[in-house]
């Protein structure tokens, strides 16, 4: 099977910010923490209520800050989401508020919508979707740990929970604890461990399914991708007959689905004469909700590039953007639910986002990685077939269909970028 995965690491660091280099011998990972075990939380939360609402929400606004003319872009609202929930669990006051303003969500709907969502998502058998999540903190009398958010994070989050050294073994480990989780596609996500870093929150989503009909070769012919500027590239384009259209004012697109039915690649085709960023600047969570719940039974002739893409942003300008500015503020921040340190105050210093993705006439491969570091301081077949060839820049999800969330969102500008 073709896989689809997701991560996200989050970094605690002093508000000394700057990557230091480190010294002293290698040490392995410290013990699982005993004195923590995730217990059995009770949710009643219907998935396509305020939550989903929220959570689309959320996607949306990350991905319009995120867009970047003239480059592929692909972002893991929801790998995101998952992290930064984590981190908000030991958040309070104005820098809370402001979190929850940015999530859409009190903490305490959010925690437990992310778990039942969770759960809906990774119980699928054809189309197979696994969740990781584990925290690592710095084993040192200068750090101390508050023992309610390690409950918090394992109850809501299964979080793994870790004391370590903080030195370069331990950026092996976390290191190899990545690349496990994302199937080896993201290898590493740290350098080195700054002298000022006191805790890592890192989630990992694996996703295994391939196409619902896989492309024949007859159906793979070599084209050509025409991007904004009016470059033509040459292209490998994968043909077939979609039945699930898409269509609002500014874009025509289709949903093509992976074994099983739960997950579907979703692509939107702005008409011409409007760019990418003009469209996805048009977007907002309850227009994309209803034009994905609300595909149209009509016949479409589709054709999607092969095509691979790696991107990296941080994230920290993207956030603060949407309103979680304290939490950035080494003065401001109050993350004290988290612990405290001798060094000074709790803040984030930098959110790093890591993804890969890779379509072709099996399935998708695709892979994020999120890096958090806070410092001390239906209608009738019409004759006519639709015709939705992506040969020219276009937008593209990969969606839970019971819920029509993003698990991916990106932007194809340009082929082999």
């Amino acid at each position: 099977m073709k896989k689809r995965i997701l991560s996200a690491l989050l970094c605690l660091t002093v508000a000394v910010s700057t990557l230091l280099p480190l010294s002293g011998c290698s040490a392995r990972e410290g013990d699982l923490m005993s004195g923590v075990r995730a217990r059995a939380v009770s949710t009643d939360v219907e998935l396509n209520d305020e939550g989903a609402a929220a959570v689309m929400d959320f996607s949306v606004g990350l991905f319009q800050k995120s867009l970047e003319e003239g480059k592929n872009v692909m972002i893991s609202p929801l790998s995101v989401l998952c992290a930064l929930a984590m981190t908000a669990n030991g958040a309070k006051g104005e820098t809370l508020a402001q979190m929850e303003a940015v999530f859409g969500l009190p903490l305490e709907a959010l925690n437990p919508y992310l778990h039942a969502l969770m759960e809906a998502l990774t119980s699928g058998k054809e189309a197979e979707l696994n969740a990781a999540n584990a925290i690592w903190f710095r084993d040192s009398e200068r750090f101390t740990v508050e023992q309610d958010f390690l409950q918090a994070n394992a109850d809501w989050y299964g979080a793994g929970l870790y004391k370590a050294p903080f030195d370069d073994g331990t950026c092996r480990d976390i290191n190899d604890w990545v690349k496990k989780h994302t199937g080896g596609m993201i290898p590493s996500i740290l350098d080195e461990i700054p002298e000022s870093a006191v805790m890592y929150l890192v989630n990992a989503l694996a996703f295994e399914a391939e196409w619902q009909t896989v492309y024949e070769e007859r159906q793979v012919r070599d084209g050509t991708f025409t991007r904004e500027d009016g470059t033509r590239q040459d292209a490998e384009l994968m043909y077939s007959t979609e039945y699930g259209y898409l269509e609002d004012e500014c874009a025509a697109g289709f949903l093509k689905y992976y074994k099983g039915g739960r997950y579907a690649f979703a692509a939107l085709l702005p008409e011409e004469g409007v760019t990418v960023a003009e469209y996805a600047a048009g977007l907002t969570g309850d227009h994309l909700r209803d034009l994905l719940s609300n595909a149209r039974s009509e016949e479409v002739r589709t054709a999607i590039p092969v095509f691979e893409s790696a991107y990296d942003v941080e994230m920290s300008g993207i956030l603060q953007a949407m309103g979680m500015t304290d939490a950035f503020d080494m003065g401001a921040a109050d993350l004290s639910g988290i612990g405290s340190s001798e060094n000074g105050n709790l803040f984030i210093s930098r959110v790093l986002h890591k993804t890969y993705i890779s379509v072709d006439a099996r399935g998708t491969k695709a892979a994020a990685v999120t890096v958090v570091e806070p410092g001390d301081s239906a209608a009738p077949i019409i004759e006519e077939p639709k015709t939705v060839y992506l040969d020219r820049p276009f937008v593209y999800l990969i969606v839970d269909c019971g819920t029509n969330l993003p698990i991916f969102m990106g932007t194809v500008m340009g082929i082999g970028e």
